[in-house]
């Protein structure tokens, strides 16, 4: 199973399950990317996941395919 930088399963990521993941196959990974800001965000802060970061929940996790709501709950900052 291949985990995206937003920590989401990519089979399960509703832009690959769509086949608009701007990666293609190999999913999100951080790397600059100009059609994915949490990926872009994740490079720049060298973190190989959003959770791993320090800010996460941010706004750039709003952008990302999971609620953001979410994210504060799982990051325990809801």
């Amino acid at each position: 199973m291949k985990i995206g930088v937003c920590g989401i399963a990519c089979e399960t990521c509703p832009r690959m399950v769509r086949g608009l993941c701007p990666n293609g196959e190999p999913g999100c990974r951080p790397k600059e990317n100009p059609f994915c800001a949490v990926a872009s965000c994740a490079f720049h802060k060298g973190v190989r996941l959003c959770f791993d970061c320090a800010d996460f929940p941010c706004e750039t996790t709003k952008s990302g395919p999971i609620a953001f709501g979410y994210c504060q709950y799982i990051s325990g900052k809801a």
